[in-house]
């Protein structure tokens, strides 16, 4: 499963958006499409999860944490604690929570960003620029393809 694209998309007043066909279709037309929704950890966004992703995200982190260390336990109810599942509804629809809209600063356009195994959702405000300079974007993309000493395994997590 691997979603690709940017995407805008707009906010109704309950606070639900489409979630875009093209990403709909990666999806198995057998089962239900079952989603866990979070903030990014790292940016002011939101991410869509599939259950599977999830579910081995959540075990990778879980192994890498002791249940008899405080601040493991601390730093992994913080994690499971700011996520919500998702249901689509019968026209693809999902709404998305009041807490996590304040979160994020999404008002009514949000834009969807295909990221691999996952699906990103900003404020269609936020990414009116760039995300990264070119030049810096080129260097850092550079230092990163020379790098052989790095495992594609490490760096999806």
């Amino acid at each position: 499963m691997r979603f690709l694209g940017n995407i805008e998309a707009k906010l109704d007043s309950k606070g639900r958006v489409f979630l875009p066909a093209s990403f709909r279709k990666s999806f198995s037309n057998d089962a239900a499409i079952k989603l866990v929704l979070r903030k990014d950890v790292f940016q002011n966004c939101l991410v869509l999860y599939p259950e599977d992703v999830w579910n081995d995200l959540v075990e990778k982190l879980r192994f890498r944490l002791s249940r008899w260390n405080k601040q493991h336990q601390e730093i992994f109810r913080q994690f499971v604690y700011d996520a919500e599942q998702i249901e689509l509804d019968s026209n693809g629809r999902f709404l998305i929570p009041k807490r996590y809209l304040q979160m994020t600063n999404i008002s009514q356009r949000v834009r969807f960003i295909g990221m691999d195994d996952m699906i990103e959702i900003w404020s269609g405000e936020a990414l009116e620029e760039p995300l990264m300079d070119a030049q810096l974007f080129a260097e850092g993309l550079q230092a990163v393809m020379q790098n052989n000493n790095t495992s594609n395994e490490d760096n999806r997590q």
